[in-house]
């Protein structure tokens, strides 16, 4: 690809994507607004805890790579950035909706199994069912935007992750791990069921929040 990010880039990619469409009245962000949203506690993974001066600098390198500009003025003393990553006049790249979505969650929360990704897109585009989502990433792994990994030990579905890193996707597939580090499996897996079950938990509270607000 000829887009590689760097994961604290990746971050700050996702988290202009997602404020773009979640939050267009705050959209282009200042640096307060986007070290809070890299920082975010929900809808994130790994959780980031960046200094404004570290996000300073992972935007800095994102303009030398022409992925962000900034607009200073127009009623405004505060900088503000926003993202010339995809579907705009200054790049290449052009996303349906969906596939937007999906690239905006991978970016932010690393590789998902379609269940997960229909889930947490939810605030970004719409699919009626997992058939669709999987038909969306069949196409964007045509395109080399997605690929999927080995099937994880014990899984139904297997997981799916952008390119658009410097990391190749294999470096994720927890399969030599396991092999490596049987002893370790057990505590490891289990951990990783409670993080995921205190994401969802998460999940649910905004949604209820949304629902009621």
């Amino acid at each position: 690809m000829a887009i590689e990010l760097t994961p604290y880039e990746a971050r700050v990619i996702g988290c202009l994507l997602e404020k773009e469409v979640t939050t267009p009245e705050q959209y282009p962000l200042t640096l307060n607004g986007l070290t809070t949203a890299v920082n975010q506690k929900s809808n994130r993974d790994p959780v980031y805890s960046l200094t404004e001066a570290e996000v300073l600098d992972t935007v800095e390198l994102l303009k030398a790579k022409r992925l962000i500009s900034d607009l200073e003025g127009f009623g405004s003393r505060v900088t503000k950035y926003q993202h010339r990553f995809c579907n705009t006049e200054f790049g290449s790249l052009q996303f349906s909706d969906q596939q937007r979505g999906m690239v905006c969650v991978l970016l932010l929360r690393g590789p998902q199994t379609p269940g997960e990704l229909r889930t947490r897109t939810n605030r970004l585009c719409e699919f009626t069912d997992v058939k669709e989502v999987e038909s969306v990433l069949a196409v964007m792994q045509e395109k080399a935007y997605v690929a999927a990994l080995p099937r994880e030990p014990g899984k139904r579905e297997s997981r799916y992750t952008h390119l658009f890193g410097t990391e190749t996707p294999e470096t994720e597939s927890p399969v030599a791990f396991v092999e490596s580090t049987p002893a370790s499996a057990p505590s490891s897996d289990l951990a990783a069921r409670v993080e995921s079950l205190e994401r969802e938990v998460e999940e649910l509270k905004e949604l209820v929040n949304s629902l009621l607000s």
